[in-house]
Order: structure tokens, then C-alpha cells, then sequence
């Protein structure tokens, strides 16, 4: 089952509406520290509508953990530094999608590891660069689901 990788996200209510997201499409989420609150916070809570419960979710320590965690899995980053569509790749169930964090976007050092499979959201304004986390995840999640699943 395709699935969402936060690396240092850093504002609650992207986590939160992603974590509403994950479990709406059944996609499990892990989340990557350092984060700057506590997975509980109240603004987490409110944007994730009380679906935390409902999120296979999963937090590692750092970049390594996570990915020991997923051996075996296809990772693909996202990234406006990406060389190739995210509609240009065939997604299968063992994809893991990675997104880095709102304000730094990926560390180099996930940059690096991922270098072969960054993806980017195609945008034909070369002045809009990035989109809001959450969005990203839901087009790129989305489009994993369609061409997997049927929808």
C-alpha cells in the first residue's frame, strides 16, 4: 500500500491535514524528526478532525530509522528540484512517497539519498515553485491511488 513519508514537517496543521488525508485513502504515515510540536497538539488535532485514530501512523528518530523501517519499499521524493513528472512513473503498492518540510523542504541528506527518484509536481508558472504540503501530498497520493487502485 502506497505510503506517505513527513521528513521535519513543521507546521501542525499540514501534519493534521494529512493525517486526515492518510486515513481517508487508507495510505499509512510516517512522520520524521525533529518536529516542532507534540503529536497531539491541539491545532494537529483540529486539522486532522479527530481522524488520528484512524492513521496508520509511525515516527522515527531520523531519516535512517525510517527508512530501515520501510526496507524494501520503493521510495520516490518530492521535490521542485525533481527531474521528472510525478504523471511520468508507474507507482506500484510498495511506493513510498517523501516530503520534506514546508520551510527547508528536504534536508541534503535525504536530497542525496533519493537523488534517482525525486518527482516534482509539473507547474508551468516557473515562478510558482512549491505548493502547501498537504496539497502536494493529496495530488501526488492521488495519483498513486489512480493509477493502483482504479480511481
Amino acid at each position: 500500500m502506497t505510503t506517505v513519508v513527513l521528513v521535519e514537517p513543521r507546521i501542525p496543521q499540514n501534519v493534521g491535514a494529512v493525517a486526515r488525508l492518510c486515513a481517508a485513502t487508507a495510505a499509512p504515515l510516517h512522520i520524521v524528526r525533529p518536529i516542532p510540536f507534540v503529536l497531539n497538539d491541539r491545532s494537529l488535532r483540529r486539522a486532522g478532525m479527530d481522524y488520528m485514530e484512524l492513521v496508520d501512523l509511525h515516527v522515527h528518530d531520523d531519516w535512517s530509522a525510517c527508512r530501515n523501517a520501510l526496507a524494501g519499499c520503493q521510495f520516490r521524493g518530492l521535490s521542485s528540484h525533481g527531474s521528472r513528472s510525478i504523471y511520468s512513473v508507474e507507482y506500484t503498492s510498495m511506493d513510498v512517497l517523501v516530503f520534506g518540510s514546508e520551510e527547508a523542504g528536504m534536508p541534503p541528506h535525504v536530497m542525496e539519498d533519493l537523488r534517482e527518484s525525486l518527482l516534482k509536481i509539473p507547474m508551468p508558472d516557473p515562478r510558482a515553485v512549491c505548493l502547501n504540503l498537504a496539497t502536494s501530498v493529496a495530488i501526488c497520493l492521488y495519483e498513486a491511488k489512480r493509477q493502483i487502485e482504479g480511481w
